[in-house]
């Protein structure tokens, strides 16, 4: 018994311990609105954007091709892995007159996935810099009014994050210049939110049932 005792704490112990850290402290429990009720986007045909999807939010900015590797880094690591959950979209907001440059762009993605959930809404300057500011981060977007960062919306359009990440604290965005922060964060979160919400469905379900 005692051998048995001690092979449990040196190596089963461990194991588990090691297990739950690897997993993430987000992992157990939901994802933290940071700001809730984000204003609605509406495309050119005045059809709301983000009510009842989970979306993953950005912002090109003028210069679409200079963010071509922040997008193909959220294809290959974010929507590759989530475009089979049906309320599951990428939303990226572009000034005015950049249409053929996005069209280029979804062309090229459209060679690794298909790109059906990637869409696209087009705005005057002023409109994305004061949607950009409603959405109440610690971000800010660059000149050309894009950001390296996206944004997790709910299907209410509630900003989630992390309210106690390790490296920043309050986490509103997820850096998509970095595989690292795509691979070890965002993926994480975004299972998390998908979670929330299959789990919500299934009890909506069994009280219908009952």
């Amino acid at each position: 018994m005692k051998k048995t005792f001690v092979l449990v704490v040196l190596f089963v112990f461990p194991l588990v311990a090691y297990l739950f850290f690897a997993s993430g402290v987000n992992n157990f429990g939901k994802l933290p609105v940071l700001t809730e009720s984000v204003p609605e986007l509406q495309n050119q045909k005045g059809e709301p954007q983000l009510e009842g999807k989970i979306t993953i939010l950005g912002f090109l900015g003028n210069e679409v091709g200079k963010k071509k590797g922040n997008a193909f880094n959220l294809n290959q690591k974010i929507y590759k892995r989530f475009s089979d959950f049906n309320d599951f979209q990428l939303l990226m907001v572009v000034p005015k007159g950049h249409e053929v440059e996005v069209n280029a762009l979804k062309d090229e993605l459209g060679t690794l996935s298909d790109t059906e959930k990637w869409n696209f809404v087009y705005k005057d300057s002023n409109e994305i810099q004061t949607y950009f500011y409603q959405l109440k981060s610690n971000l800010a977007l660059d000149e050309d009014l894009g950001s390296s960062y996206v944004f997790i919306i709910d299907k209410d359009k509630n900003l989630r994050g992390r309210k106690d990440d390790e490296d920043e604290g309050v986490k509103y965005g997820f850096n998509t210049a970095s595989v690292a922060e795509l691979n070890n964060k965002m993926e994480d979160d975004v299972k998390i939110i998908l979670a929330e919400y299959r789990l919500a469905l299934k009890k909506n379900n069994a009280d219908r049932s009952k």
